[in-house]
């Protein structure tokens, strides 16, 4: 779990609603459906305009990793690849094949099975690299789904409240009516603006992040895979992959 995600997540509900509080306003008042249907409705449909089918699943798929990111074996898998160097030089790139056909992350699995083939480093380091930037450029559209939403969800707010005030208009000889108009109108963009800046926005911005994250890690493994590639010593792997854990 991450905790940093849920404790800002909730400062940021607790500041605005105790901020709101404090002058005087009544949370109840902040809870009107209309006004929740029209921004959050509105916001998805536009993105789902927007956006191929395959790059929604993706965006939502990769939801959970706000609160429950990824852990990436870092140092084990630097101590993996030191020692699939060691065992490179001194027994050759076939003794590595056990070691592909057991690993589970299939980015390594394709990496160790290219030196296992025997291609040149330069292929391999291509290869690899041309790989890694797809994967980043497909993940980052999925991110970007909700910096989308970070974009309409406002507009959507204004026109929440256009509608809230026509409705209010509309039944001007009638107090109640008009009030109930009238709060639609406020709560939508203030639905609009929060859900935007409190959720849309951070939670694209966390999703970039975490990809960074997540391709630094696979450089990482380009970087150690293509120095076995080239028989360098396991000791000068080490080093080159020590600038990584510092990341």
């Amino acid at each position: 779990m991450d905790k940093l995600a849920i404790s800002g997540f909730i400062l940021a509900i607790l500041a605005v609603a105790g901020g709101f509080m404090l002058e005087g306003g009544s949370l109840t008042t902040l809870l009107h459906l209309p006004a929740f249907i029209i921004v959050v409705g509105g916001t998805v449909g536009a993105v789902m305009l927007q956006t191929p089918l395959p790059q929604f699943r993706l965006g939502f798929s990769m939801l959970p990793w706000v609160i429950r990111p990824h852990s990436l074996p870092l140092q084990n898998t630097v101590e993996r690849i030191i020692n699939w160097g060691a065992s490179a030089r001194t027994n050759g790139f076939l003794s590595l094949e056990s070691a592909a056909l057991e690993e589970s992350d299939p980015f390594l699995h394709r990496g160790l099975n290219l030196l296992v083939d025997g291609v040149e480093a330069q292929v391999l380091q291509d290869t690899l690299d041309a790989e890694l930037t797809l994967e980043r450029e497909r993940m980052l559209r999925g991110a970007r789904i909700f910096e989308a939403m970070g974009g309409y969800s406002p507009t959507i707010g204004i026109v929440g409240a256009v509608l809230g005030l026509i409705q209010a208009m509309s039944n001007i000889s009638e107090p109640k009516l008009l009030g109930m108009g009238v709060a639609t109108a406020f709560v939508a963009t203030i639905y609009g603006v929060g859900f935007a800046n409190l959720i849309f926005i951070p939670v694209g911005n966390k999703l970039k992040s975490l990809v960074y994250q997540h391709t630094l890690y696979h450089e990482l493994i380009v970087e150690g895979l293509v120095s076995i590639a080239q028989g360098e010593n396991p000791r000068n792997i080490e080093r080159k992959l020590a600038a990584y854990r510092l990341s």
